[in-house]
């Protein structure tokens, strides 16, 4: 399975039969590795409803017939949009073709601005992919918060993508908490250097981690890991 990082919180997954992508923030993004034309899909994973995280989801899910999957009220905002949807709520797992998918909660906001208005569009979330085995978390926009051991209780995790900017998510020193209770086995570090405001050095970061026992792997936009040569 190929893993590849274009920058900010978006990830694209590729098992070799299926092409998710989730929080696809491309166009407007200083330093995305990709064009939103550029992108093949399945299906694209929403974690909340902030421009960083829809980005493109509209414009892949056109040109690539991609399903969005999301929170209920997000799911609907596309829906409206005449795009293939699927809408789940915290909690809820539901076993797709690419495996099971579960949201877990994140402690953040949700909405999009219309018209000079936020409009509300449902709860933040997590996501937990279980992909034949392999089990990723993708946190998403978040503080830390507790039921972090929570997850951890339920799933072992192979990839944790933590946010490590500040200002909007928890920052560094949050984040190895968030590590300590979740015990993954990798960590890539996301939501940092795209702005000023959360610039965060994702090397020492990386270093932190190592004695905590934990792998990291500080990626520049449009790196990729190839996990078939993880035991």
């Amino acid at each position: 399975m190929k893993l590849t990082y274009l920058g900010h919180s978006c990830v694209h997954i590729d098992t070799g039969q299926y092409r998710l992508i989730i929080d696809p923030f491309l166009t407007g993004n200083p330093a995305a590795a990709a064009k939103a034309d550029e992108i093949e899909a399945d299906y694209v994973l929403l974690t909340h409803g902030h421009f960083d995280h829809l980005g493109d989801a509209e414009a892949i899910a056109k040109h690539t017939g991609a399903t969005i999957v999301g929170i209920v009220e997000l799911a609907d905002y596309f829906k409206a949009k005449g795009l293939t949807t699927v809408g789940m709520n915290l909690g809820g797992s539901f076993q797709f073709p690419f495996g099971r998918l579960t949201f877990t909660p994140a402690l953040h906001s949700s909405s999009v601005v219309i018209n000079g208005t936020n409009v509300y569009l449902g709860v933040a979330a997590g996501i937990v992919l279980d992909l034949n085995g392999f089990i990723i978390y993708h946190a998403g926009d978040t503080a830390l918060f507790s039921d972090m051991k929570l997850i951890k209780m339920r799933h072992s995790i192979n990839l944790a993508f933590l946010p490590i900017g500040d200002y909007f998510t928890m920052g560094p020193e949050e984040a190895l908490i968030a590590a300590e209770w979740l015990e993954p086995k990798h960590v890539v570090p996301v939501h940092y250097n795209t702005f000023g405001l959360i610039a965060q050095d994702g090397e020492q970061f990386v270093n932190r981690l190592g004695k905590l026992q934990i792998q990291g792997h500080a990626l520049k936009p449009g790196e990729s890991l190839d996990t078939d040569s993880w035991s």
